[in-house]
């Protein structure tokens, strides 16, 4: 990876190897009272700066991308703490909107350590990797300092180790159905799960829903008093019009109008969640009818916004897009953008996923726009074998439409070749695509592939 010495490097992945010996992110045993434990010892550092938390299924990244860029672009000095990783652990903590550097990494392990291991000793059940790089995050930010915190829920919500902090601006991006083994597949339930991120005093944004998930988010606003703005009432997207490299926007604010925001990212699903993050900056600044955020500032720091591993494009001639769609939603969010934005002759998906996921339901919400699919796997112990994915697209795709290449560079390399094949010999092979998707895993070792650094 360019940029960073290997001696650091090496330093890093001895702490990834320390950390990964406890409970992977996977596993959870539902309860605050370790990480809460943690931060006491740490002098709950969570409590230094204000908090925006960012809750939901799907677009938390994205989203917390986008505030991040806002509060940074308003003047703040800002932290990001956000998960899974597409390339290197580093990516999950960021100041001012860069990833901390191996040596920060590593430096702010060794500080939580000796507390870690004194909370270890004191609990039936040792802290989690997860939890610990919670912990790490709120030091760190503490440390720098940062004037405010962007924080992505990791997995639900109340018991979420990142709900110890009390957010000023509680986000609920849109839930559906995922991590069923830990959530359940009752959507009430589940978005009842993610709304414990809003507290007493709290602002809740919350993002257009169905509506079991809306009623039980509104039940929680009411229960702890809070304030809401809500998509499609207080804020939304008024219009949007693709563009070369992404799309125009015109989005109502919280404060106003504010329009002609360019924003360098694909699909409706992205207008939706710069809404939810100019909505979330605004309520961080207390904007409202009376007040709007500056509009060039606003303008500037979507135009400069980074999703890496979110519909982006890692080569040309054919084109080639890598995304971290992993679940159905996902997925049709995809698959929408796909169709709409882009006008392939031919595209060719490389699929490879995570064996806990619903893999047919993302097979299926790709089939209507992808001619053919290669699958694969990444290198995840928990990878879906390639035949056994190929065992469920052969009832999605038929059996003439599937390869199958165990290896992910080889899986890109042939669909490069589908995409670029035509049956009439005086056609023009331009206007293949190729998108590699399934799995956060699978887009960060494709994004490696096409030598793209962390970001």
């Amino acid at each position: 990876m360019s940029g960073i010495d290997p001696a650091a490097l090496q330093e890093l992945r001895a702490v990834e190897s320390e950390l990964n010996e406890r409970w992977p992110e996977t596993k959870i045993e539902p309860s605050l009272d370790r990480i809460r434990a943690l931060t006491d010892l740490l002098a709950e550092p969570q409590r230094s700066y204000p908090v925006v938390q960012i809750a939901g299924t799907n677009g938390k990244s994205s989203t917390s991308r986008m505030t991040d860029a806002l509060l940074s672009e308003l003047g703040l000095r800002t932290g990001r703490y956000t998960s899974p990783h597409l390339q290197l652990a580093t990516e999950r903590i960021s100041i001012d909107g860069k990833p901390i550097s191996p040596q920060a990494y590593v430096e702010a392990f060794r500080d939580v350590a000796p507390y870690v291991s004194i909370v270890d000793d004191r609990s039936d059940v040792k802290m989690s990797k997860f939890e610990v790089l919670t912990g790490m995050a709120y030091a760190a930010f503490a440390d720098a300092p940062v004037e405010a915190a962007v924080v992505e829920v990791g997995l639900g919500g109340s018991w979420d180790a990142t709900n110890v902090a009390d957010a000023k601006i509680a986000v609920v991006c849109p839930v559906a159905l995922d991590h069923a083994d830990y959530l359940g597949d009752d959507l009430a339930q589940i978005a009842a799960e993610k709304a414990g991120i809003i507290k007493p005093g709290s602002i809740a944004v919350v993002a257009a829903q169905s509506p079991a998930a809306q009623e039980a988010i509104l039940a929680r606003v009411a229960e702890v008093d809070a304030t809401v703005a809500r998509e499609g009432q207080e804020f939304g997207v008024l219009s949007r019009t693709v563009a070369v490299g992404g799309q125009v926007l015109r989005l109502q604010g919280l404060g106003g109008v504010y329009d002609e925001i360019f924003l360098p990212l694909h699909g409706e699903h992205q207008a939706r969640n710069a809404a939810l993050a100019l909505a979330a900056t605004e309520a961080f600044f207390g904007a409202g009818a009376d007040r709007q955020l500056d509009v060039e500032r606003v303008r500037e720091a979507f135009a400069g916004v980074v999703t890496p591993g979110r519909l982006e494009r890692v080569r040309s001639a054919p084109t080639v897009l890598v995304d971290a769609a992993h679940n159905p939603h996902g997925a049709r969010a995809l698959a929408d953008a796909l169709s709409s934005e882009f006008s392939f002759r031919r595209l060719v998906a490389v699929v490879g996923v995570l064996g806990d996921k619903d893999a047919r339901g993302i097979l299926s919400e790709l089939e209507p726009v992808v001619e053919e699919v290669v699958l694969t796997r990444n290198s995840s112990p928990r990878a879906l074998d390639p035949d056994a994915l190929a065992g469920l697209a052969k009832d999605v795709f038929g059996p003439e439409r599937i390869v199958v290449e165990p290896r992910l560079d080889d899986a890109v390399e042939t669909a490069v070749q589908l995409a670029e094949e035509t049956d009439d010999p005086g056609e023009s092979v331009s206007g293949g695509g190729v998108v590699i998707t399934g799995s956060v895993v699978t887009a960060g070792e494709a994004r490696a592939l096409f030598g793209k650094d962390p970001a």
